[in-house]
């Protein structure tokens, strides 16, 4: 089975280590993945997380893009709700403008935070309470095609003027983004990195119900999942002891840096604790090349995907790029 494969990277913080290594290290992280042949890489948007820099999924766009050659680079996603469209619009045409035909726009419509960061960002409580991503969504498809004379911005243009909007992808972990990325004619991507919910249903949903559009003439679908692969089993099982404590510390509001393994495996945890990092490791594919291999085709089969997108997370940048690598490696014949 030849599978697509692409990145989804969350810009680690390592305990020990600071945001701005965390940045070099995905940056470095991007150009081994446009020499291994990757499909694309994408920055996700979360705020106020320890764990996590990538606050700012077009600043990182533009850093590694610049840094690469061949790779499509993009978000993975931009939380819609938490932006105008314009300025959305505006974000993504310019990098278009300087990376024609290697940006990707996905989207989101959680807010990526905690509640208290989402109104920070939105800055109202009806903005926080609002349930209008269908309208924010079509707002920015306009901005991109261009405004009809009964649109009520119709005198905004989003600029560069002359640059489209890169290709736009829907992201979620629920029928809800599957249905209108069906229904809309939009590529879809499915968050199993982080839901427990089985990705079958809305992902052949979204193949079954998808209508062609002046966007896409064909379904495509990304299945996106949490990979650590590893020269022996042991020492994968190792390496993803790190997200299974980060994991708990996060659902418990106790965010903080990515643990080491020494850490990690050493936590006294509850017998809820326990649960809730069995119930993340449930998540992880874990192993050696082969083993994650035959569990990422299993799934792609059972979805029906036309890509993989993996995100790994270690505490040590260099196994993560390890394990990239090793995947690459395994899904090269």
């Amino acid at each position: 089975m030849k599978l697509v494969l692409s990145a989804l990277d969350l810009v680690p913080v390592s305990s020990g280590s600071n945001s701005g290594q965390a940045v070099r290290d995905s940056l470095a992280l991007a150009e081994e993945l446009d020499r291994l042949g990757y499909q694309r890489v994408w920055y996700a948007e979360h705020h106020n997380m320890p764990a996590i820099a990538s606050t700012t999924p077009a600043t990182l766009i533009a850093l590694a893009a610049e840094r690469t050659q061949r790779i499509r680079v993009g978000s993975g996603g931009v939380m819609l709700p938490n932006h105008s469209a314009l300025q959305v619009a505006e974000s993504f045409k310019l990098l278009e403008s300087v990376y024609p035909g290697r940006i990707d726009l996905g989207l989101g419509r959680a807010p990526g935070t905690d509640q208290m960061t989402a109104l920070a960002l939105r800055r109202s409580r009806e903005a926080l309470l609002a349930n209008d991503f269908p309208e924010q969504l079509a707002e920015l498809m306009d901005f991109g095609a261009g405004l009809q004379r009964s649109h009520p911005f119709v005198g905004v243009t989003a600029h560069p003027e002359d640059s489209p909007l890169p290709p736009i992808y829907l992201l979620g972990s629920s029928d809800f983004s599957s249905a209108l990325a069906a229904k809309l004619g939009l590529a879809f991507g499915f968050a199993a990195h982080f839901s427990p919910d089985r990705p079958d249903r809305p992902m052949l949903a979204y193949r079954h119900e998808f209508q062609p559009s002046e966007y896409l003439e064909a379904p495509h679908a990304i299945l996106t999942l949490s990979v650590i692969c590893a020269e022996t089993n042991d020492e994968a099982e190792r390496l993803s002891s790190s997200m299974q404590l980060s994991w708990v510390r996060l659902r418990s509001g106790r965010p903080s840096k990515i643990p080491s393994p020494a850490e990690a495996l050493s936590y006294p945890y509850n017998a809820q604790e326990a649960a809730a990092a069995q119930g993340y490791r449930q998540m992880q594919i874990v192993g050696t090349p082969e083993v994650v291999r035959e569990r990422i085709e299993t799934l792609a089969r059972r979805t029906q995907a036309d890509e993989v997108m993996v995100t790994t997370v270690t505490h040590d940048p260099a196994a993560r790029l390890r394990s990239y690598q090793l995947l690459a490696r395994a899904f090269a014949d």
